[in-house]
């Protein structure tokens, strides 16, 4: 990379920076626990609207990986997702009813909160529809995750999204409050996906599955990214870019191995398609609060009144994060 392109990198993190400053008076404090948190703590940052219904399963599963508190800004939610969440003995909440579009997709509020609250932790940052698995995810604590990385000098874990599905019609995905999510969309696609990498911020760059398979068949070039950068050991200098696709400073980003070899990685099981897509969809197309005018939730809202069915005779069923790394989409690395 050449000097001028560095510069203007390092310029546009600070830009970002100032920015969480100036949009943190969007926030207004509605539970304050952060006192609790220690030095060493694993914390999970994540914005969320109306997701009232995922919000126990989420939060169970994330603390039974080990994760020691839960930052949360609520965006204008009327579902009493928010009061939920004030119970939580172990969360602490912002309000906002500010543009979430404005706010850089949310990523102007967590920058603050991260700024502000997670300098030298371990930090996820997911959506309540993402679910990270890891090598011996059913055996280890995540905390043995981050040490061993911490041990290694390496700051940043690398996943793929990998979107969850029904077989049938969503329609009939039925989802109860509390409930395991695969319980009810356990198959993903095993293969269908492109990489190339982005040359002006190092990442990998990957699409397909599902949604370019179903929602985006005629542009697949058009589909979601699905290459994601959750985990990360947190300095206050740092910044996401777009959602958790990449970060600055660019070296966050090289969580694959140039020389041939496998680093380790994870997956982010998305669970995005229950029987509510349909309605969320439709309510998110017309706020058109999401990247590029919510472009893919037209393409959601047009394959559901097509009565599209993402399950297909190639779909793959879920097992454990080892079918994962057989399939080649995580890796142990050398981490045993």
């Amino acid at each position: 990379m050449g000097f001028w392109q560095s510069y203007r990198l390092r310029l546009q993190r600070k830009r970002w920076r100032i920015r969480s400053l100036r949009k943190r008076r969007e926030l207004s404090l509605f539970v304050d626990r952060t006192e609790q948190i220690e030095p060493d703590d694993i914390l999970l940052f994540s914005t969320i609207r109306n997701e009232d219904i995922r919000l126990p399963y989420f939060l169970k599963y994330y603390r039974d990986l080990g994760v020691r508190h839960f930052l949360l800004v609520d965006n204008d939610s009327d579902d009493g997702g928010a009061e939920y969440l004030a119970r939580q003995p172990d969360v602490s909440l912002w309000r906002t009813s500010a543009s979430y579009k404005r706010a850089r997709f949310g990523m102007d509020w967590i920058t603050w909160l991260q700024r502000k609250y997670a300098h030298g932790h371990w930090t996820l940052v997911v959506d309540p529809d993402e679910f990270l698995v890891y090598p011996f995810c059913d055996t280890r604590p995540l905390k043995a995750l981050t040490d061993w990385l911490d041990a290694s000098s390496i700051r940043s874990f690398g996943t793929m999204l990998i979107d969850m599905y029904p077989k049938g019609p969503i329609e009939s995905a039925e989802y109860e409050r509390g409930q395991d999510p695969f319980e009810v969309a356990p198959w993903f696609d095993s293969g269908n996906y492109t990489i190339s990498r982005n040359h002006k911020f190092g990442n990998l760059w990957i699409q397909g599955g599902p949604r370019a398979r179903v929602f985006f068949r005629d542009e697949p070039e058009r589909a979601p990214a699905l290459n994601k950068i959750p985990l990360v050991k947190w300095d206050r200098r740092f910044t996401y870019v777009h959602s958790t696709h990449m970060l600055l400073p660019r070296g966050l980003n090289l969580v694959y191995d140039e020389w041939g070899g496998e680093k380790v990685s994870g997956a982010l099981l998305h669970a995005k398609f229950l029987q509510s897509v349909t309605e969320k969809a439709r309510e998110e197309l017309e706020r058109k609060q999401h990247f590029a005018n919510s472009k893919e939730y037209k393409a959601y809202v047009e394959g559901f009144e097509r009565r599209e069915e993402i399950w297909c005779k190639w779909s793959e069923k879920y097992i454990n994060w080892r079918q994962l790394e057989i399939l080649g989409l995580m890796s142990k690395g050398n981490w045993a």
